[in-house]
């Protein structure tokens, strides 16, 4: 079995692998999901409601991130890893600011801590390698 080479690719894949989870729940069983999310799950769809729509949307785009952010690691794709720490960082200050202006329920502030928390962990064992290397040469 392979395992990620480097502490920012354990970042990467721990991350992919809990998107690749979260994602297959949703697919899976859309109300949990739902329920994860702090939304309540429709008892009946109203003419108009695409809740099945956008979960199914959501969870397909959480299973591929995971997918190719756990082989990104496998790979030890260090110009990936960089590129997703700010990006990871704006989807934690949109979803921030979706809770904060009423757009997304509290418990949506858990995606935004769990995307700022993975970027910062990510950017910090890249750094710290980047560093290490500076320091052995």
């Amino acid at each position: 079995m392979r395992l990620p080479r480097s502490a920012p690719g354990w970042t990467m894949a721990v991350f992919g692998l809990l998107a690749a989870v979260l994602g297959a729940v949703g697919l899976v069983s859309p109300a949990a999901q739902l329920s994860l999310l702090g939304l309540a799950a429709p008892g009946g769809r109203g003419s108009g409601d695409h809740t099945p729509a956008f979960v199914t949307a959501s969870s397909t785009a959480a299973l591929n991130m995971g997918v190719y952010y756990v082989l990104a690691a496998l790979a030890d794709w260090r110009a990936f890893f960089r590129w997703t720490v700010p990006f990871r960082l704006l989807t934690c200050a949109v979803f921030t600011v979706a809770v904060i202006g009423g757009r997304a329920p509290a418990a949506f502030i858990g995606v935004a801590v769990w995307e700022g928390l993975g970027a910062l962990a990510t950017g910090a064992a890249l750094r710290y390698e980047r560093r290490a290397d500076a320091d052995a040469r």
